[in-house]
């Protein structure tokens, strides 16, 4: 592992952020670039082998946060905050050393549920994930809105 690379991510994480969208801890850590257009989000990063598994690819738990971040992120952008209800992650071939990029759509917009998907691209553009999932919106307060009727 790249010691150096990997003090060096970790430190400007730590200079760097702030409890918000965009610019928080493991968001940073991790070198995510996101954007967001009204149908859909895009994050982009360099995959770098501290975020490597034992078997040198791209851990799985990172692969399922980067899917996650570019679904909430999404929601955030077109309705407000909001919580991961449940999320499946498929995982279809390794991610090594490179570009990746994930994006972000919504199969069903609701008022207070909302579902998901994400996929994520290897260097090659190889589909290497695909993640669904329900997220809950939340209120500004920080409470979860009830399901309308």
């Amino acid at each position: 592992m790249d010691e150096v690379q990997a003090r060096a991510a970790f430190e400007l994480a730590l200079a760097s952020h702030r409890p918000e969208f965009g610019r928080f801890f493991l968001l940073r850590l991790y070198g995510l670039a996101i954007s967001c257009q009204e149908d859909r989000s895009v994050v982009e990063f360099d995959v770098r082998d501290f975020m490597f598994n034992p078997q040198g690819s791209l851990h799985g738990g990172v692969i399922a946060f980067v899917l996650d971040v570019a679904m909430g992120h999404l929601l955030q952008h077109a309705s407000g905050a909001g919580m991961t209800l449940e999320m499946r992650t498929q995982f279809l071939r390794p991610v090594g050393v490179g570009p990746a990029r994930a994006e972000g759509r919504f199969l069903k917009w609701g008022r207070s549920i909302s579902f998901l998907e994400a996929r994520l691209w290897n260097a090659k553009e190889e589909l290497a994930a695909i993640a669904t999932s329900t997220w809950q919106r939340i209120e500004s307060s920080g409470s979860v809105k009830p399901p309308q009727p």
